[in-house]
């Protein structure tokens, strides 16, 4: 491939098929679920590979941004964005928790309280403009208990997003339990696959000495959490599940960036 047309073939990938009001999906998100240039690559975002689990009709909106919380992501105006372009019909998936459990940075940062007050106000917005909203728990990172179970990620922000689901009739993808499940399942060493855990052998430009991240998505990972949502989000009857066509999670292709199965 020229690589004069991979800018031009990225750009069609991330903003997904041309579709109309009523027929998008949003995301609301941290870096887990961004997207990301091929610059990045072999780093993806679980909202990057959404629009491989569709029938086509649907656009995916992906306004997921790296190192937000509900707080730094209201602050930014992002919220507002969606907002302002967010329609009838359309559907909000909304994750965070990543950034909003992190003490060491003010901006991030999201007591529990506030948190629930933000995730109503996502709720709410969407609802206002005759949206659906879909609360998301935040995504398993790769880290493990002595006894070699997967670490429950951020349990109490998660509680929270369940709890303002259950109390507002919200629509829930619990992706911290499917995600967990699914990754213990894969096994400690094959999981390392699934994030980005690549030694200076590998050959990235930017990762020249190597990286080992427990946090972030490889493709592999982000097109089996996509899955993973997409199976969830056919499950919930909503009028987009109807063109929601999931991939199997398992034994996810590795097929380069930009591109679909």
């Amino acid at each position: 491939m020229r690589h004069w047309m991979i800018p031009a073939l990225a750009a069609l990938f991330l903003a997904g098929p041309a579709a109309q009001a009523g027929e998008r999906i949003f995301i609301a998100g941290d870096s887990t679920a961004a997207n990301y240039g091929v610059d990045r690559y072999p780093q993806m975002g679980w909202g990057m590979a959404l629009a491989c689990n569709l029938d086509g009709t649907v656009g995916v909106e992906n306004r997921a941004m790296g190192g937000r919380s509900t707080k730094s992501f209201i602050a930014e105006g992002r919220f507002d964005a969606i907002a302002k372009d967010i329609a009838a019909g359309d559907t909000l998936l909304i994750q965070f928790g990543h950034n909003d459990a992190n003490q060491a940075k003010e901006e991030r940062y999201t007591p529990l309280p506030a948190f629930r007050i933000n995730l109503l106000r996502f709720i709410s917005m969407a609802r206002e403009k005759g949206a659906q909203a879909v609360l998301l728990t935040p995504v398993a990172m790769r880290k493990y208990n002595p006894d070699g179970s997967i670490i429950d990620s951020f349990p109490d922000y998660a509680d929270v997003a369940r709890t303002v689901a259950r109390e507002t009739a919200t629509p829930l993808i619990d992706l911290g339990y499917d995600s967990r499940v699914y990754v213990q399942g894969l096994g400690a060493e094959p999981a390392k696959a699934y994030y980005l855990h690549y030694g200076k052998e590998a050959g990235y430009a930017r990762w020249p000495d190597g990286i080992a991240d427990d946090v972030h998505f490889s493709e592999i990972g982000a097109r089996a959490m996509a899955s993973l949502v997409a199976a969830r989000l056919k499950e919930l009857n909503l009028p987009v599940s109807a063109h929601v066509k999931p991939l199997p999670a398992a034994n996810p292709p590795t097929l380069g960036w930009p591109t679909c199965p």
